[in-house]
Formats: structure tokens, sequence, C-alpha cells
């Protein structure tokens, strides 16, 4: 199934992008994508409740009711942007523990995976961590999904390397996200005055020193 941009005066803002536009058939998946990333641009420069569909339908340079053909709702729309930029993060934080077994590497993966998020784009790690819709069931429920996801993965390499039980390691788990959320968002809107990877080897320094007390029992 494909589907034709409509015709859209430019603006000065997104001239070109409307030109390379006009005319231009994009499968249900491709349009689908390239209306997520225009939902993004505006829900990061104004905020959900600012944001209207017109905007984001302007944006994409397309008809609002093809927007709502992929979207019933801003809500909808807004959820499937966290959906994807959860999804993207945890699947970093997951392969960042499974591509060593080596406790001291998995520390920095861990630690970097937030760094690089946050650093492949901004706008993304905003909308996932400083949401002005957490009152929201519905967006409440993929952030805390999410959030469980990560602190699982690096609890299940707490609970198998140290031989912690879950509670023990769960609180552990909790430590190093949260660790690795806080500084890198700060990391970012500090205006990067580190260097990412001297910010990364900092915090993983200070976080490898306590867990590196607890010894591997397994192997």
């Amino acid at each position: 199934m494909t589907e034709t941009a409509r015709p859209s005066a430019p603006t000065a803002q997104s001239a070109g992008a409307r030109s390379a536009q006009r005319g231009t058939r994009l499968s249900r998946d491709a349009r689908r994508a390239q209306l997520l990333g225009a939902a993004r641009d505006v829900f990061a420069a104004h905020g959900y409740h600012a944001a209207a569909m017109d905007d984001i339908a302007e944006a994409a340079g397309i008809s609002k009711p093809v927007l709502y053909q992929h979207f019933p709702s801003k809500l909808e729309l807004y959820s499937a942007l966290l959906t994807t930029y959860t999804d993207e993060l945890t699947a970093r934080l997951r392969s960042a523990l499974l591509e060593t077994t080596d406790n001291e590497q998995r520390v920095r993966g861990a630690i970097s995976a937030y760094f690089d998020f946050v650093a492949g784009d901004g706008q993304s790690f905003r909308l996932v961590f400083e949401s002005d819709l957490r009152g929201e069931p519905e967006a409440v429920e993929v952030l805390d999904k999410a959030l469980t996801a990560c602190i699982d993965l690096v609890a299940d390499a707490v609970t198998t390397d140290a031989g912690l039980d879950s509670d023990r390691a769960r609180l552990l788990a909790v430590g190093l996200v949260g660790l690795s959320q806080v500084t890198a968002r700060y990391w970012l809107d500090s205006g990067q005055a580190v260097e990412q990877q001297e910010a990364i080897e900092l915090m993983y320094r200070l976080a490898w020193r306590g867990l590196a007390h607890f010894p591997m029992v397994h192997d």
C-alpha cells in the first residue's frame, strides 16, 4: 500500500523537506516512520499538550486525514513514539550486557548505552525522560515497562554472576540504571563540558568500585 503526500505551501523552515516530499509515494511502513520523525520534532519542540495534529501533518507534508489513518489520536501517536524510543534504549542495554561475560566491561557497556542514547538523538531522549504526559496512564505504562525491562536486564546479570537473591540483585540494578540515566541526562543538559568517553569512564569507575566487591560466583 502506498500513499502520496499532499502538496502544501512550504514554510521558510521546511521548504526543502516539503519540496522533496511532493509527489513522493511511500509504503505504509515508510510513511509511519516519516510521521514518527515529524511527530518527534513537534512534540520535542512544543510538548505534548501544546502540539497539535495539524502541526505534525504540516511538518510531515501530508494531509491530516492521512495522519489519522496511521494514528487515530494524538495520544496513540505519542505512545507509539515512546514505545519506539524506549525499545531502542532497551535494545542498546541488552546488547551491551550480552556482548561480553566480563562484568567490568558490562558495567562500562551499560553506562555507555545510556550516554550513546542521549548523544545520538537528544530529542528522543527528552521524549522518554522528560515527557510532560506522565499523568497519562497509557504513557506511564510505556515508560514503566521500559524501566522495568532495563532493571530486569541488569538484575539478571547480577543474580547470575554474583549469586545474589533477586531482591538484592534488583536493588543493585536500580542503582546502576539510575546512575546511568541521571548522569547521562545531566551530561547532555550541562552542554557536554566533559568529552563523552571521559564522562563514561568517570561513571564506570564510580560504579565498578562498588560492584567489584560482589565476586562472580558462577562462570
